[in-house]
């Protein structure tokens, strides 16, 4: 088995439970494949990357309704907004190993385990989903995470500057609000659902950690300066802002630096 083929193969699957399997095979088996120095080629549609099951809908983030996690349909919108997420964290894991020529080893072998980990999570969420009644699909998401992959195509330094390192790093601000939101609330199921979190975001802080790496690693190979290259990268690519409050102690944890704060 190739290592790059099984990772498009996998982000091809539309049914999220296959897709996770897979991840985590592909993590699991990483040593004893191959490693192809070039792409495999991906569909002719580019439309149909990555696959994607027919629920939930998918809308603009500005036309998915906030919920209060005060009452349970609330907590398991959010709990649904979250195990969304990390179904886009595996594709866009998995985009990262098939599409980027020239990296080394080391590379491919972080991002598997980078979709190895978001397939946990998923299937973490989604088990919680269904202990509460409902399961993925159940309600409308949105796409913001692929938009950025989309535009980062063909830019590996790009990628890893406003993906792991800027739309991933906003989980690790978000996560303690919702906790905490959670914890007020106080019901076993939010309980339950703050354990998950905990799960996520202490390996969320080494997934921005792995982007923080290699950023570093190509701006070093391309004679390129890491924090002046950044805004620009984030003006090209109109890649959002940080929103206040920054969990600054797991950015620390994830390599950014006092100049970047």
């Amino acid at each position: 088995m190739e290592i790059r083929q099984c990772a498009l193969d996998a982000l091809l699957l539309a049914d999220p439970a296959e897709k996770a399997a897979a991840a985590s095979v592909l993590y699991r088996e990483f040593e004893r494949m191959t490693l192809s120095p070039t792409a495999p080629p991906g569909p002719a549609d580019p439309h149909n990357l990555p696959g994607r099951p027919a629920r939930p809908e998918l809308l603009s983030h500005t036309q998915v309704a906030r919920r209060s996690p005060a009452t349970p349909e609330g907590r398991a919108a959010l709990l649904h907004a979250v195990a969304h997420i990390e179904l886009n964290a595996i594709n866009l894991a998995l985009d990262a190993i098939w599409r980027f020529d020239g990296m080394p080893p080391d590379y491919y072998r972080d991002w598997a385990r980078v979709a190895a980990e978001e397939a946990h999570h998923f299937s973490l969420l989604r088990a919680h989903l269904r202990s509460q009644g409902c399961d993925y699909g159940d309600f409308p998401a949105h796409q913001g995470l692929w938009t950025m992959c989309e535009r980062t195509a063909h830019d590996v330094t790009a990628r890893m500057a406003l993906v792991p390192r800027t739309l991933e790093a906003r989980g690790l601000d978000a996560a303690p609000p919702m906790q905490a939101k959670l914890r007020h609330v106080g019901t076993p199921d939010a309980l339950a659902a703050v354990a998950i979190l905990d799960v996520i975001l202490r390996d969320e802080i080494g997934h921005v950690a792995i982007g923080n790496r290699w950023y570093r690693w190509l701006c070093d190979r391309d004679g390129l300066e890491p924090v002046a290259h950044y805004r620009l990268l984030t003006r090209l690519h109109q890649a959002p802002a940080p929103k206040p409050p920054l969990n600054i102690a797991a950015r620390r944890l994830a390599g950014f630096t006092e100049e970047e704060f």
